[in-house]
């Protein structure tokens, strides 16, 4: 399962990417830097074997993730 590789810190970003939200304001709303956000959704990317952040933002909504 795809879904269990992420840590709980890379959930909580997927969970927000359908908000269409900046890598900067996703580090105010987590109280992260903007740099670490950009890790995360790289490693969101990698895990999910999704080419981008639309493709996550849908899959975080087909797993009833979004938020």
């Amino acid at each position: 399962d795809r879904l269990a590789a992420l840590s709980k810190r890379e959930k909580q970003v997927l969970s927000l990417l359908p908000r269409g939200l900046t890598n900067a304001t996703l580090a105010a709303e987590l109280g992260i830097s903007p740099g670490t956000v950009k890790v995360h959704v790289e490693r969101i990317l990698q895990k999910l074997e999704v080419k981008d952040r639309t493709q996550a933002a849908v899959y975080a909504v087909q797993a009833g993730l979004a938020l």
